[in-house]
């Protein structure tokens, strides 16, 4: 039965979780073992199953990253994106892509002036290798998984198993969160971003990828339940994927959580038939209810802190002068950065070593908005415009993915608060390029997922 199936996947996570904790070597035993794992259920899957067996891949691969990265399990830093190239170039070899698609084929050949730029410009600060890896590898992860996605067409219950396939991993990483941190009040004395609520690693990418988990079981919370202890699960891995969501003290992932979940239920509801949509209301209601349970709990557990945090206050209740907490300083600078060079801009990975030269800050850019204008000049301008308008155009026509505007929303609002450190944005961004069918389609209809 499914329903045991998805327990079992669910148990063997908190398994994973544990297992890394104890031996964290076993962290990269884990990330081999998910590349050998789906290379041969792509390898041996027939034509027409390999695309969802590559989105599974894919959605698995985003879902791991941060838990990877936390547990010390890269065996390189950017190994998930790798990955995600990886298994795309291998569906757009194997499968049928769609000749629109090639837009983002321009996409990716706008940067690569920008990498003949920091060749011309080299300084001893410059690595051009880690410049190009570190930057570039999350807007050609993008592009890759873009003309792999576009248009491809999947059933509504195949793109539900995708979500859980992102979800499982995270919950790995909320297990994780628990061993490593089990009491949040003994850590808790600033309202600054967490290292100790978030596994010792970075408080922004976490946090990102549990807003992203948040959606997830969101989802599954909405969708038709054939078992009431499904729908109990569901809402207790939401409850604890939030809880720890927000005491990372991390504002940008949850925020955006809360924005793609406020779209999916307005477009599910519109999409439900009358009976449904008064599921769908009753089912709104106790969502608020468990959301504000929720923040009430975390607000106990923090002493308050966290409210602070929310509020734009300091530890001691006065509101914070900058509420973007240093962002829109490193995005003034890049956006001057490029009026400065707006043809072909400084050079992919200039900015850090420029803005260092200038002011003595080492900061890494957190807008990958601005640093794509900065870096690239006009053919950023350019590749930038590609990935806002494509999608959008894609919508006009086709208005069948009810996930749309939130991994739209997803993408855009988390590459201009963590740029693209990790391969969620690239990836979810492909998400919102698919064709969604929620009927059964036609036998004849081979190129539709089931």
């Amino acid at each position: 039965m499914k329903f045991l199936s998805d327990i079992k996947l669910i148990g063997l996570h908190v398994l994973i979780a544990l297992a890394v904790y104890i031996l964290p070597v076993l962290s990269n035993v884990y990330l081999l073992a998910i590349f050998f794992y789906f290379f041969f259920r792509i390898i041996k899957s027939p034509i027409n199953g390999r695309t969802l067996e590559i989105l599974f891949a894919c959605g698995y691969i985003v879902g791991a990253e941060v838990f990877i990265r936390m547990t010390g399990g890269s065996i390189l830093y950017e190994a998930s994106k790798y990955m995600v190239i990886f298994f795309s170039v291998v569906g757009i070899i194997s499968t049928r892509i769609s000749q629109n698609s090639f837009v983002y084929v321009l996409y990716i050949l706008l940067l690569i002036p920008g990498v003949f730029v920091t060749g011309f410009n080299q300084t001893a600060e410059t690595v051009i290798r880690k410049a190009i890896a570190f930057n570039l590898s999350g807007p050609v992860c993008l592009g890759i998984a873009a003309i792999f996605c576009y248009q491809k067409a999947i059933t509504y219950s195949s793109f539900q198993k995708l979500l859980l396939y992102i979800g499982l991993p995270l919950i790995s990483t909320t297990t994780y969160l628990f061993l490593y941190n089990p009491s949040v009040s003994e850590v808790i004395s600033s309202t600054g971003s967490n290292f100790s609520t978030s596994g010792g690693f970075g408080p922004n990418q976490v946090a990102t990828v549990l807003g992203l988990g948040m959606f997830v079981f969101c989802v599954r919370f909405f969708s038709k339940a054939p078992y009431k202890l499904f729908k109990i699960i569901n809402v207790l891995l939401l409850a604890v994927i939030s809880f720890r969501a927000i005491v990372t003290f991390s504002r940008g992932g949850v925020f955006v959580a809360v924005i793609m979940m406020v779209f999916y239920v307005l477009f599910y509801y519109k999409k439900s038939t009358s009976k449904n949509r008064k599921r769908v209301a009753l089912l709104s209601t106790l969502f608020v209810v468990l959301g504000l349970s929720i923040w009430t709990i975390s607000s106990i557990e923090t002493g308050g802190f966290i409210d602070k945090r929310y509020n734009n206050e300091d530890a001691l209740g006065r509101e914070k002068e900058d509420v973007s907490t240093g962002r829109s300083d490193l995005m003034a600078f890049e956006l001057n950065a490029f009026l400065e060079n707006p043809f072909l801009g400084i050079g992919v990975g200039k900015s850090k070593e420029l803005r260092f030269e200038k002011t003595g800050i080492k900061a890494a850019s957190h807008n990958e908005m601005s640093r794509i204008l900065s870096e690239h000049g006009l053919f950023g301008l350019i590749a930038f415009g590609i990935l806002f308008i494509t999608p959008l155009l894609l919508r006009i026509r086709n208005k069948s993915n009810i996930f749309f505007y939130s991994f739209f929303l997803f993408w855009f609002l988390t590459i201009n608060h963590s740029s693209m450190r990790i391969a969620a944005p690239a990836f979810v961004y492909g998400l919102c390029l698919l064709t969604i069918n929620y009927e059964k389609p036609p036998l004849h209809r081979k190129q539709v997922i089931q």
